[in-house]
């Protein structure tokens, strides 16, 4: 169905991509495409709010952490934001091997704010307006533009919508619901509209927060202290340390009293009271939930973390709740340091809708309305990481098709990102998405620490990553590879000297025979630190080099085998299917097959593999019929 564009007034600047919300997706989506050279807009309900941390106020952890590199290392702001603005930093499964590394970091919410509304504002090509988005402007099909609330015409010649919670958005507090997109803000309401006109599919998701307290009521000697890194490691390639003020985190638990108040009030709960329809995150429960699905737990963690410098108030991470104001009170009191706590925001579950990823191509451009990309929760995830990651990716391919050039189309043996946008395109997914190491299969060679080797280059390519970055970048490339050689070429020699250094250095087997340094590195108790003793290098090098180094040559042979699996899957991602292949003709497919391939159109047999329903008798009559037509 066409729309009239017939808005009172028309905006007298015309863009190249414009961005409607900006939240991390919006932010990275509208950052790419004015760095990339275009003309661009972004538009949001209040200017207050960019990058506002809705939920908790932290950027990283398990897996997010490793999208958070690949942004920055593509040429995205969050991980410089974040190292700017962080105020706690965390190495996460540092015990563990190198694949599930991953970083964390707690924000001055605030402050990452302000700092992201700054790099908008100084950015050149782009404009950011105040503006409440009502409709979207077609014309032959084609997305050209938007309409506000004030009935004003803004064209370009691309649009990304980065909704997040504000399609028709209602907040649930107890049996107390009202239109917003956020506690105290206000919902779009008629952009779901003309998403149903254009004919895409809606459905609704449920996310919450917990509630805030002052840090001036809660006793933190009853806590246990949980302090960052004493060295913190940034986000950002770029960024050489931190120097933003650091503070602790504290960790409290829940109790069987805060069982009981909670199961005595599940009725009055937004959730179990049938209030709320929107599916939650299976990974990010309500404190309701966890109550029921767990009955077997005594205690539930609760982290207890500030949200800034120079603000009070304290963020009760693990109690998610949609319960009336005066349960929540009671709930807060009961647990141990708590109990005074006055709270200042009272948690609130949010209701929104979102539509389904399948309707995209890999690119995030929808498929039945060229022009028109979709990025962030809106494609049913949660995280701001997630959202980032899509937005970036968004905003690449906005420009890209401006400018008339191929599309950024990122494999899953490339990056996260790849996993990420992979995964939703193709597996019709109907729960809050989030990111784990465990969705990578090609995990340990998607590592957080070579995020920059894998993707710099690309990121240059697409005219994001500046010279000076670029410049350290090789820099550090050519240190791995010089460092790599002298490893394989210097042999320790085993005599009395030699022998007694490194018995001095660890304990280690005997050295019988001249030795390659690489191999001595091999040995499960010497690192690389043990070896630079032994055997220095004539420079001296930085860590995210010898760490690369070490971990390069004591992972190779799994690494080896990683690469011939990623040779086999490349095989299958290489082999196009054409966009009007006609499925339907294709004899021997089975029913659900057929019908999962008529929707989700796959690029490629790779992707067509991955399709739920397509069995691997289905992938090879495919692979037989594009063989039949010269594929």
């Amino acid at each position: 169905m066409e729309h009239q564009v017939t808005p009172m007034n028309t905006y007298h600047k015309k863009y190249d991509v414009i961005v409607v919300g900006a939240g991390h997706a919006g932010c990275e989506a509208a950052l790419a495409a004015a760095r990339m050279g275009c003309e661009t807009l972004i538009v949001t309900i209040n200017l207050d709010t960019i990058a506002k941390m809705s939920c908790n106020p932290a950027i990283g952890g398990l897996a997010k952490g490793h999208l958070v590199k690949e942004i920055d290392a593509l040429g995205g702001e969050m991980a410089k934001n974040i190292d700017k603005t962080g105020i706690q930093f965390r190495r996460l499964n540092t015990k563990k091997g190198p694949a599930v590394r991953s970083s964390r970091a707690q924000a001055d919410k605030k402050a990452y704010q302000d700092e992201m509304k700054r790099m908008l504002e100084k950015q050149e090509h782009l404009d950011i307006k105040q503006v409440l988005v009502e409709e979207l402007l077609t014309e032959n099909g084609h997305c050209i533009g938007i309409k506000s609330q004030t009935q004003t015409a803004y064209y370009g010649d691309t649009v990304i919508l980065t909704t997040g919670t504000f399609l028709r958005g209602t907040v649930h507090i107890g049996d107390v619901s009202y239109s917003a997109g956020r506690a105290g803000e206000s919902a779009a309401e008629k952009l779901s509209e003309s998403f149903l006109n254009l004919g895409f599919e809606i459905g609704r998701l449920k996310t919450g927060t917990p509630p805030r307290v002052n840090a001036h009521s809660i006793d933190t000697s009853q806590m246990e202290i949980q302090p960052g890194d004493d060295d913190p490691l940034p986000f950002s390639f770029s960024t050489e340390q931190i120097t933003h003020p650091q503070v602790p985190c504290y960790l409290t638990y829940t109790n069987e009293k805060t069982h009981e108040v909670i199961r005595e009030n599940l009725h009055r709960s937004a959730m179990y009271s049938g209030r709320i329809v929107g599916i939650g995150p299976r990974y990010c429960p309500s404190i309701e939930d966890k109550v029921t699905r767990f009955a077997e737990k005594t205690e539930h963690q609760v982290f207890v973390e500030p949200e800034g410098i120079d603000t009070d108030e304290i963020y009760l991470n693990g109690i998610s709740a949609s319960l009336p104001e005066d349960v929540q009170v009671d709930m807060v009191h009961s647990i141990k340091g708590l109990e005074n706590a006055e709270i200042m925001r009272f948690g609130y579950a949010v209701e929104y809708d979102f539509a389904p990823a399948t309707q995209l191509q890999p690119t995030l451009e929808t498929k039945n309305v060229p022009g028109l990309y979709f990025a962030g929760q809106l494609n049913g995830t949660t995280g701001y990481e997630e959202a980032a990651a899509q937005g970036l990716i968004a905003g690449i391919n906005a420009a890209l098709k401006v400018k008339g050039h191929e599309p950024l189309i990122l494999d899953r043996s490339q990056a996260y990102i790849a996993v990420l946008i992979d995964d939703l395109v193709s597996l019709d997914i109907r729960e809050p998405y989030r990111m784990f190491t465990s969705r990578a299969e090609y995990r340990l060679t998607l590592r957080e620490d070579n995020a920059d080797l894998r993707l710099t280059d690309i990121g240059r390519d697409i005219g994001l990553v500046n010279d000076e970055a670029y410049r350290r970048f090789k820099m550090k490339e050519a240190a791995i590879t010089s460092e790599l050689k002298r490893l394989d070429a210097t042999r320790l020699t085993p005599n009395a000297v030699t022998i007694e250094k490194l018995r001095s250095i660890v304990e280690t087997g005997a050295l019988k025979q001249p030795t390659l340094l690489a191999d001595l590195l091999k040995r499960p108790e010497l690192n690389y630190e043990h070896i630079s003793r032994l055997a220095p290098a004539t420079d001296l090098l930085h860590p995210t080099v010898t760490e690369q180094v070490e971990i390069q040559i004591k992972y190779d042979g799994y690494i080896q085998r990683q690469q011939r699996q990623i040779n086999q899957f490349k095989k299958l991602e290489n082999l196009r299917i054409p966009d009007t292949f006609d499925y339907v003709g294709v004899r021997g497919l089975k029913t659900e097959a057929r019908e999962k391939l008529e929707k989700i159109r796959p690029t490629s047999i790779g992707q067509a593999s991955r399709l739920p329903g397509v069995s691997p008798a289905d992938v090879s009559i495919l692979m037989v019929m594009l063989h039949q037509h010269g594929r």
